[in-house]
Parts: C-alpha cells; structure tokens; sequence
C-alpha cells in the first residue's frame, strides 16, 4: 500500500514495472437511461456523458479558470454518426491521445479506455468492430469499459472475455453510486443493488475486473449509508474504487433541486471526512483510482470554492496521517 490508501499509480507501477496511461475513448455510445433528445437520466448527468472535450464543441475556448456558463449544457439531440465514422473517430482519439501522452508525460504503456456514456449500450455487432478498432491501434495493457450494471447480457459477457487474449487485463468500470435501493430510485438510475451484484458475480466468472463507482453526498445519505456501499463493495470483491463528491452541473434536475434549496453540496472538510469513513472500510487490496471529482468549471454549478486534485489529495493524506488511520482499518 502507498501513503494511507490503495493509490492507482503506485499498484500500476508494481504491476507492470512502469505508469500505464489510460487514453480516454468516446465510442459514440448514448445511454439507456436518457432518450434521443437527452432528456431524462439520472438527476446529476447534464447530458456529456464525460464524453471527451474535443467530442464537446460547445466547450471550445473555456479553460479550468473559467466562470459556470450555463450555454454549455448539453441538451441537444444526440447525433449518432455512422459505424464507419465512428471507427475512424476511435482511431483518431488514440492517435491524438498517444501523442499527448508521450509529449508530455514520456509515455510508452498505454491502456484503451472507453470511457464516454454506456459503453456497453449497442448490439454485438457494433461493439465488436469498434473494440476492435480500437485494439487494433495497439499494443495496450489493458482494456477498460465503463458502463451500466444493466447494460451486460451473456453475449456482451462473452464478447467482453474474448479480449483477454489482446491485453494484460480487461476492466469494466460499473456505475453503483450507491447501495441503497431508495437513494438509487430518488437519483433515478433504474437499476437496483441486487443488478449490480449480478453484474459483478458475472464479471468475475469471466476474469474480468471490476472497478465500482460511487458518489458521497447524495440526497438522503449519511456517512454511514457510505459504509455500508463500501462494505458491498468488499462483499462482492470489486477489485478498484472510483468515489466521486457530489458536485451540480447546470442544466441537471439536481441543479433545479439546488437552486430550490433541497439539496447542498459537501465542503472540502466533509468530503475528506466522507473518504476517510469508506477508506476505513474498504478492504486494504482494493485499488482506489479516483477520491474526487473534477467537472471542468464552465459547467460546474457547485461547489466552486473546492480545492484541486493535488491540494485535496494533499489535506486527505495530512488528515488520515494525523489520526493514524489507513485504508481498510475498520474494513
């Protein structure tokens, strides 16, 4: 274990002996949870999808500094390109991303990651020749897919483990947010605790890894409904932890609850305070990729007065060094 937790670079580098670089991958994908036109899905999505920023050409021009612009929300009708297109964007992505990788972090492991929307939501046929066009600019160390725990039928199981053979290891990143059937009906998911322990059980009959994503500070939840994810976390064995902060992004439901004062936003202090509570709880093996979220400012509703990564991870370390705490003490 490296400092107080699990960290995502340190197990990487023991791993395969060097920093592997994730080169985020917009497939094109939408989402079973929102309709053609983006509306609906879950209260807190503003309609990217965290698609990435040259796939989003509303965000020309703005910068980490720049003040919330609330033209940017992303409500148009989703334009689905054609599967030829879709490739040959695919390619250009990795192209683009291994050259900035190399530029400016002297790369040379990289890892596939299709990261936007459900990257599981489409026939057999379309997700087989975008993978593949994606493998094909290889070599990669690891294949990642991020997706929806309902969106993983036996045939999209069985395409996903037919990959093993390509990489090192093939990850599916699975949105839980919660393990709380209520909190996930108010935020309006559409799936269930009892659908993402499936999901993971089926994942893991094939190899593949998972990383579980959750998200302190919803409405309704406490610091214990936080432990209790985390230790379904551990029950279920999810190899790697993305945990998000709440944030309000315009243009969302959330945002209109927030405006109306029916929800808030935890401070930094809290968020440190919600980490240390799941990284207490979580088992020491799993690797913690993500402790917070990092939406680009010209979208970002609340909180405006967070700290960076760096500085955050920073006071996180000084908090649990203080109280003598590590990941996985109370697991």
């Amino acid at each position: 274990m490296s400092e107080r937790w699990n960290s995502y670079g340190p197990y990487l580098e023991k791993i395969y002996g060097s920093r592997v670089y994730r080169i985020g991958i917009d497939g094109g994908f939408s989402c079973p949870n929102r309709d053609r036109k983006r509306s609906g899905g879950c209260i807190y999505c503003d309609g990217t999808g965290a698609s990435a920023i040259y796939q989003r050409t509303k965000e020309r021009g703005f910068t980490h500094k720049s003040s919330f612009n609330e033209t940017v929300s992303n409500s148009d009708p989703l334009d689905v390109p054609s599967l030829e297109q879709r490739c040959l964007s695919v390619k250009n992505q990795i192209e683009r991303g291994r050259q900035f990788l190399r530029q400016r972090y002297k790369a040379d492991m990289f890892s596939a990651y299709f990261q936007a929307w459900t990257n599981t939501y489409a026939d057999i046929a379309t997700l087989k020749s975008l993978y593949d066009c994606a493998l094909d600019e290889g070599p990669f160390t690891e294949f990642i897919i991020s997706t929806r725990p309902d969106c993983l039928g036996p045939e999209i199981l069985d395409l996903l483990e037919s990959y093993k053979g390509r990489v090192e290891k093939v990850w599916v990143e699975l949105g839980l947010q919660s393990a709380d059937n209520a909190t996930l009906e108010l935020i309006e998911r559409n799936h269930t605790k009892n659908c993402y322990i499936q999901a993971v059980k089926a994942l893991h009959e094939r190899g593949i890894g998972v990383c579980t994503h959750v998200i302190t500070g919803l409405p309704g939840e406490s610091l214990q409904g936080y432990i209790e994810t985390a230790r379904l976390i551990n029950q279920v064995g999810s190899e790697a932890v993305k945990i998000h902060n709440l944030d309000v992004c315009g243009g969302t439901k959330l945002n209109d609850w927030y405006a109306e004062g029916e929800v808030s936003v935890a401070s930094s202090r809290r968020h440190i305070e919600n980490c240390i509570g799941v990284l207490r709880h979580l088992n020491k093996e799993i690797v913690i990729e993500r402790i917070i979220c990092e939406t680009p400012q010209h979208r970002l509703v609340a909180p405006r007065n967070f700290p960076d990564k760096s500085a955050f991870l920073s006071s996180l370390k000084k908090a649990m060094e203080h109280l003598d705490y590590t990941q996985g003490d109370l697991a």
